[in-house]
């Protein structure tokens, strides 16, 4: 494809970036407190926050009062510190995931800016704030976006860093992604230092230029990135003898190499992932890979001896790679690629014709076409009893809404392309599906109350008393505990507290033959079941009544002794 010179219709102004910055602050920041923690990884990691803050134990996490080790501790110190100087909410849980997506944002942005031009950068942060899957887990906690961020700063500090040219500037900027990396392995292992180590060694290997390796700042780098991170694997480690092996050895080579984790899926689970996320700029990214690869390392008045792109791509096709090999697959683990991957593609967009560019973006049109339908099927399809009908068809209204804004908006972008109002048309298409993104979230509300046990603590707290025993038989609610500010003791249940039953065993009921003795005990109990397991609780003999029923649980409560 011929490049053509970028469409000035349309001029960048100091006001258009300023509004497009409070419009990312806004969409990262309204609506976080709007929904209930959904299970398991929002109520999970807002528990341990909450009992981080509570017993004002920094150093060794704790899940229902156990011990748990399976990841760094940094987001739960960034959330542990918002409850306390904020409150206990659902916006103070996810606060430190939306300043990690805007940070993004601002990253990306600057970095475009300085690698290439002003356009390139705004252009990277719009496909950026675009693109649903991102903009979606700004919303969601989950460790994958704060390890994002400082990946992500990991990555663009090592880019400007090496296509800069003042000494002391590239200096600063080669520790800020040191500095990233640190963040990344505190935030989520060694995957921290490993992608960036990787994309390094490829990209020395492919370019047969090994020179990069001596203008990494190894001394001042390493020292920084130690002090950061030594602390804590120090201490936890003194603490608990148990930690090294579990984290180091369970949590990563196991979790890899095998399928014990029980996140099995295909080769290509990742790419379809990939694509959706990106939408509406998923048919740019083959296009998009191609010319930052060609892309010579001379551009925009720049004469770089490192090509940045190239280094992108690199890093992002190790992530794919490696995850896709691995033997446990979860969708947000991809999550990485997305702030670097929308700089190729901003890249892409600022040389592309407009004429053909509207061509890439017309697809939308009949997959947001095809997703309403989906959206009109999905009550019939995946409610299974008469609770959650209404709350899918609720839901189901406003994913059709969303569908049908994001068509829209891919026609009024075609239209505008075609005329090579080039500018216009990708803020068209931009807001058509920042909007559509925002509207789904606004129906994913409707079903909380299947993901959520905000309800389940509602109804409960009135009849629970500081002497009132709460148990957790076979089966475990994430999102309980933070709302009802108590631990549960588990009975027959093991899963991811395996090593915090095991080394504090007092804590827990290991078999369900020991638990009508507690039940049983003087005092006022309640315990949370599947709806499955009620005539399993009359067969082991204890009385109770049921006082809470929904698809997913039953609360049962203790008869008192005449």
């Amino acid at each position: 494809m011929t490049a053509r010179k970028t469409d000035v219709s349309f001029p960048l102004s100091r006001p258009l970036i300023l509004l497009l910055v409070l419009l990312a602050v806004f969409i990262s920041l309204d609506s976080l407190g709007a929904r209930k923690l959904a299970n398991p990884d929002e109520g999970r990691y807002s528990e341990i926050a909450r009992e981080m803050a509570q017993t004002g134990d920094f150093v060794t996490p704790r899940l229902n009062g156990l011990k748990y080790f399976e990841k760094p501790p940094l987001q739960y110190w960034a959330t542990a510190i918002a409850f306390k100087l904020f409150g206990e909410s659902e916006f103070t849980a996810r606060l430190y995931s939306a300043l990690c997506g805007l940070g993004c944002l601002l990253l990306v942005a600057y970095t475009g800016r300085r690698l290439f031009d002003d356009e390139t950068g705004l252009l990277a942060a719009l496909v950026l704030l675009s693109a649903p899957y991102f903009a979606a887990l700004t919303e969601i906690i989950t460790l994958d976006m704060g390890l994002t961020f400082w990946m992500t700063l990991s990555v663009c500090g090592f880019l400007v860093a090496q296509t800069g040219t003042d000494g002391q500037c590239k200096r600063r900027w080669m520790l800020a992604a040191w500095t990233g990396m640190a963040g990344a392995v505190l935030s989520k292992g060694l995957i921290g230092l490993v992608f960036p180590a990787a994309a390094v060694a490829l990209y020395c290997l492919i370019q047969r230029d090994l020179r990069l390796i001596a203008r990494l700042e190894w001394m001042r780098g390493m020292a920084l990135f130690f002090a950061l991170t030594l602390p804590w694997f120090i201490a936890v480690s003194l603490q608990n003898p148990e930690f090294a092996r579990f984290f180091f050895i369970h949590e990563h080579f196991e979790r890899f190499l095998t399928t014990e984790h029980r996140r099995v899926a295909a080769w290509w689970y990742f790419f379809p992932i990939l694509f959706a996320g990106f939408l509406p700029w998923a048919i740019a990214l083959v296009p998009a890979a191609i010319s930052g690869w060609r892309l010579p390392p001379r551009l925009a008045g720049h004469n770089f001896t490192f090509a940045p792109l190239r280094f992108v791509l690199l890093y992002c096709l190790f992530i794919l790679l490696f995850f896709s090999k691995s033997g446990s697959k979860l969708p947000a683990y991809i999550l990485p690629m997305f702030p670097v991957l929308a700089l190729a593609i901003g890249a892409y967009l600022r040389q592309c014709a407009p004429r053909h560019l509207g061509w890439l973006v017309l697809p939308v049109f009949p997959v947001a076409l095809a997703g309403a339908y989906a959206a009109w099927q999905a009550p019939a399809a995946k409610a299974r009893d008469a609770f959650s009908q209404p709350l899918y068809e609720a839901m189901s209204s406003w994913v059709i809404t969303a569908a049908l804004a994001i068509a829209a908006a891919a026609l009024v972008a075609f239209v505008l392309l075609r005329f090579e109002r080039k500018w216009l048309g990708v803020m068209a298409m931009a807001a058509g599906t920042i909007i559509g993104t925002e509207l789904i979230e606004r129906g994913y509300e409707h079903i909380s109350p299947l993901q959520s046990g905000a309800a389940l603590a509602a109804e409960l707290r009135p009849r629970i008393s500081p002497e009132t025993r709460l148990y957790a038989v076979q089966f475990y609610d994430q999102s309980l505990p933070f709302y009802l500010k108590r631990t549960l003791t588990l009975v027959n249940y093991r899963d991811e507290f395996e090593l915090g039953q095991q080394a504090e065993p007092g804590k827990s009921i290991s078999r369900l033959e020991d638990f009508p003795a507690a039940w049983l005990a003087p005092g006022p109990a309640i315990a949370i079941i599947q709806p499955g397991h009620v005539e399993q609780m009359r067969a082991l003999g204890l009385a109770f009544d049921i006082v809470h029923r929904d698809p997913r649980r039953v609360a049962i409560m203790k008869l008192p002794v005449p």
